[in-house]
């Protein structure tokens, strides 16, 4: 029996971008349902259980940071923020509350349908569930059982801090990552505030697996907010 198309659920007042995101999103057999208000929404993401949500911060009768917040308080689905607002401090709120992603307005169709994929992907491993072992993309793979890396064929001899941060990016591939995340799970709480760590070792890393780090192809940078490892 086929599974249904994946259900996705858009809170926006834009009229806009909801006929924008319906005429997208239904020429690529995904199922959508509207809300224009945060009570709205909420509602239906309750009643309806969507695949995943794509959620504005401006909306009229709450700001769509207490929604993501109100959500990630009973709900585990992939919250994909659609904003105008380009501020840092905006997009790492956003994060910290947890949403799973962030695309500022305006942006492309492809970019979008690409986010939603990894949103999906990461909504399907269930909880606890062992990752696959080996990770590829480009001319980057990664053994995780072996703690072993390769770029285009050569091994690449990784420090154990650089490891450990790669492993973090691979383990969340395709999603942005705050510093503060990424201090948090590669260096401990206590480092929370060192975003120079990231940086530092960001840096080494590129030297090491990207053909040009000058012009980083895998690991890609979020100005103001993380990093984000390039999954497809």
């Amino acid at each position: 029996m086929d599974r249904p198309a994946p259900l996705i659920l858009l809170i926006e007042d834009e009229p806009q971008m909801r006929r924008f995101l319906r005429t997208a999103l239904g020429a690529n057999d995904y199922r959508l349902v509207e809300a224009e208000t945060a009570k709205e929404g909420l509602a239906q993401a309750a009643a309806r259980n969507p695949d995943v949500i794509l959620l504005d911060l401006g909306l009229p009768d709450r700001d769509g940071l207490g929604v993501a917040r109100e959500l990630r308080e009973w709900s585990g689905t992939p919250i994909i923020v659609l904003s105008a607002r380009g501020r840092e401090e905006d997009k790492v709120k956003a994060l910290d509350l947890g949403a799973d992603d962030y695309l500022t307005k305006p942006f492309g169709v492809d970019e979008l349908l690409a986010r939603i994929r990894v949103a999906l992907r990461h909504a399907s491993t269930p909880p606890g569930a062992p990752p696959e072992p080996v990770f590829e993309v480009g001319d980057l793979r990664v053994d995780r059982a072996a703690r072993r890396v390769w770029r285009a064929g050569q091994e690449v001899h990784l420090t154990p801090t650089e490891y450990k941060l790669l492993a973090t990016l691979v383990r969340h591939a395709g999603k942005v990552l705050t510093h503060r995340q990424l201090l948090k799970d590669v260096w401990g709480a206590n480092y929370a505030n060192q975003s120079h760590y990231v940086r530092v070792y960001m840096a080494q890393l590129r030297q090491k697996i990207e053909g040009d780090p000058a012009r980083p192809r895998l690991l890609l940078t979020e100005p103001g907010v993380g990093y984000r490892l390039r999954d497809e």
